[in-house]
């Protein structure tokens, strides 16, 4: 959570039409800014499913259908109006919309209700999981205009793309659906190995997390399945690294999942002791999650204005989404930071939210109503 936080800074200061893995365009330090956000998602959809499970165990079936149901349902709704409106573009001029991680995980949830419903054990869902990372990719030739007038839930399921494109309005869907369903499914069925002693865990972890790395290195060495994008050798060593590391994350490919999760899984075995001294306080993001992300994508966007206030003594383009090349904001001439500027705001981020995640693990812990759960 506090990674991806430098993210969402890039996206607002570092320049909303800069390519961090256009090899062509890139740098060294822009390149692995963003690609070490990239273990944010997956991890993200992964948990919420090892986190469905442990609610589970002890819920009947249903009622834990139900529950990731009506959490799903709501996300969608938060990523429409709040997370789009309060967050990414504080406006309501909705010719533009992209659809974004809410949208993503709120129907993982949603198929995983259903999952869960039909009583499936975790085993079940874990092949089907493993299935659906594992072969979605030979899915990659299918475009979307050969369903006609289905290409819309295609492009949903499968493709980065655009779910109404019309001179009026423009939908665009970033996180197309069946592989992150597929990564949530995954996470259910890893939930067992928490009932196991912590040594048999830390050792599976070892193993299966060891074991998909190599699997991303031998996979991507041999260039011939698991991402649409090839690697090739380019002009310097360290390009051909870059090039090498550069897999697709809109749909996420096979590739780039095992890059994220396998070192994702070592992560989870290494951070599984308890927290302590300069770590405590990373807790409390845990506990708010939810409220973490839509603050700190409010908090960010602020400080967008006030940057751009000092700067130009006007803030209209901090609220100017006119078409999707201005989206969210409109760039003034000049704006992009540079980048040590852009890690400055992000710990500034992470530092203004802590109070506020703290107050409102606070009012969490002290309330027992059931609708804060979805907040």
């Amino acid at each position: 959570m506090i990674v991806m936080a430098l993210d969402h800074v890039r996206d607002f200061f570092g320049g909303v039409g800069v390519s961090p893995t256009n090899l062509a365009t890139t740098t060294m330090p822009l390149f692995f800014t963003r690609w070490i956000t990239h273990l944010c998602a997956p991890v993200f959809f992964l948990l919420t499913g090892t986190g469905a499970y442990l609610a589970a165990r002890r819920r009947p079936a249903n009622d834990v259908a139900w529950l990731l149901f009506t959490r799903g349902a709501w996300l969608l709704v938060l990523e429409v109006v709040v997370l789009r409106c309060l967050g990414l573009t504080f406006n309501f001029d909705y010719r533009v919309t992209v659809l974004t991680v809410l949208w993503a995980i709120g129907w993982s949830m949603i198929a995983l209700s259903a999952l869960v419903r039909l009583r499936l054990q975790p085993r079940t869902i874990l092949a089907f999981g493993i299935v659906m990372i594992a072969t979605h990719n030979l899915l990659d030739p299918i475009r979307p205009a050969a369903f006609g007038a289905f290409a819309p839930l295609w492009t949903m399921l499968h493709v980065q793309g655009f779910l109404v494109n019309t001179p009026r309005h423009v939908v665009l869907q970033a996180y197309p659906l069946i592989p992150w369903i597929g990564v949530t499914a995954a996470g259910f069925g890893l939930g067992p190995i928490f009932d196991w002693t912590p040594e048999r865990r830390r050792a599976l972890l070892l193993r299966v997390g060891l074991g998909m790395t190599a699997g991303f290195v031998v996979l991507r060495w041999l260039n011939v399945y698991g991402d649409p994008s090839r690697w090739s050798v380019q002009p310097s060593t360290a390009f051909t690294v870059v090039s090498f590391l550069n897999t697709t994350k809109y749909p996420p490919s096979l590739l780039f999942l095992l890059m994220t999760l396998g070192p994702a899984l070592l992560l989870l075995r290494a951070l599984e002791r308890p927290a302590t001294g300069a770590l405590r306080p990373v807790l409390i993001f845990g506990r708010v999650p939810m409220f973490y992300f839509l603050g700190h994508m409010f908090v960010i966007h602020a400080l967008a204005v006030v940057v751009c206030w000092l700067r130009y003594g006007g803030v209209h383009w901090m609220f100017e989404s006119p078409d999707l090349g201005h989206f969210p904001i409109t760039e003034p001439p000049g704006w992009p930071l540079p980048l040590p500027m852009v890690y400055v705001i992000w710990v500034s981020v992470v530092v203004a939210m802590y109070p506020l995640c703290r107050w409102y693990a606070g009012v969490k812990g002290r309330s027992h109503s059931a609708w804060l759960g979805y907040l």
